[in-house]
């Protein structure tokens, strides 16, 4: 049961902060092997520390891809331009330390029947939705990533000139019988120069960025804002904390909202289906409800390594349900295939669509690329289910 009234936060990071510098950059990689070569296997890892950028995981592939320089485009791409901010592309030390994936794992995904290709490993997926935006997200991770995203508009396109890459963001929402009404405190921490004074941050931050970001109908005079409550964030960047690819995950998906099965996405081919079964999660949670079968939706498969068939599909819609959850459960077996190479056909995962996914989130994006993001099967369910 929802509590009549109750807070949430969510938070998101920049395209600059370390740990999505590495998710990036091993995204990136992914794409520029899959840009050659669609049956390629992909397991990249990123590491990121001061003045260095190391590269390994497992991959087979036909195509040859020049690591350092897709790795130092993506760097430059994300800001760090220049020594002064303790990380630059032109001179990082990038090491390269990959190797090809076992023969022992690679049996179980290479089946010459699309329908038959097993799961690259085990695991439980989840996919969420509701109704709480137009992109059936949550409130509070939409509201985190508008942040973060317009702290790195504001700083490309100099608004605010003293920015950084790095930096963070947070929303917290509170909620009244399940609904969002305000937001009680904003996050935010923002990378800079050095010259400018703290007064200077907290005045533009909210007026350029946060004002910008989130409707007003959610601030009140009550609304606190916390901007570089250290009172300084010049070091930052992979020169301030490590970066590893797959610490971002709860970013990367609802925001703390529903559950997670653990494994992260970036880096991954889709015949990993930490990713494409995420993402198939996500497609049918938002079409049931999309259709109006439920406000809520949360979607589980779990695999077995080289089994094609889900072990089970279970679906939770936290009680916001039109119809009995066995129906919806039935219809959703009938119209959607979990397993990996018909998610993959499906979905048309086989695309370098995967470096843009690294940054702001996989899920609520208007990008014609995620595909796992399409109501196309709404109409369909809202028919069978007699809405």
């Amino acid at each position: 049961m929802v509590s009549a009234r109750h807070l949430f936060t969510s938070e998101s990071v920049t395209e600059g902060h370390p740990d999505k510098m590495a998710d990036q950059i091993s995204d990136a990689i992914l794409d520029a092997i899959l840009m050659d070569d669609p049956e390629a296997h992909v397991a990249c890892e990123t590491y990121l520390t001061t003045g260095m950028a190391l590269i390994g995981g497992e991959i087979t592939t036909s195509t040859y891809v020049d690591v350092q320089k897709v790795a130092r485009k993506k760097i430059q791409e994300i800001g760090y331009t220049n020594s002064r901010m303790g990380f630059d592309y032109k001179s990082v030390a990038v090491l390269n330390t990959i190797h090809e994936q076992s023969g022992d794992i690679a049996r179980g995904v290479e089946k010459i029947r699309l329908e038959d290709q097993g799961a690259g490993d085990q695991g439980m997926m989840f996919g969420y939705a509701c109704r709480e935006t137009e992109s059936l997200m949550p409130l509070p991770i939409v509201l985190a990533h508008g942040l973060t995203k317009q702290l790195a508009t504001a700083r490309k396109n100099k608004e605010i000139s003293w920015l950084r890459p790095d930096g963070k963001s947070q929303a917290t929402v509170d909620y009244s019988n399940g609904k969002p009404t305000e937001i009680t405190s904003v996050v935010i921490a923002a990378q800079h120069s050095d010259e400018v004074s703290h007064n200077e941050i907290k005045e533009e931050i909210i007026a350029k960025v946060i004002q910008k970001v989130i409707p007003e109908r959610y601030l009140t005079d009550e609304t606190e804002y916390f901007v570089n409550e250290t009172g300084r964030f010049v070091i930052g960047g992979p020169h301030g904390d490590t970066g590893l690819t797959g610490r971002k995950i709860i970013v990367d998906t609802y925001g703390g909202v529903g559950s997670h099965g653990g494994g992260c996405f970036s880096g991954k081919d889709p015949s990993k289906v930490d990713r494409s079964g995420s993402y198939a999660a996500r497609w049918a949670a938002k079409n049931v409800v999309a259709a109006g079968l439920a406000d809520e939706c949360e979607i589980q498969i779990a695999y077995a390594i080289g089994v094609a068939k889900p072990l089970c599909i279970n679906l939770d819609t936290k009680r916001s349900n039109k119809i009995p959850e066995l129906d919806i459960l039935d219809l959703i077996k009938k119209h959607f295939d979990f397993r990996p190479g018909m998610i993959i056909d499906r979905l048309k995962l086989k695309r370098p669509i995967y470096a843009k996914t690294a940054a702001y989130g996989h899920f609520g994006r208007d990008d014609p690329d995620f595909t796992w993001e399409k109501t196309d099967v709404a109409q369909i369910l809202r028919e069978e289910a007699g809405l």
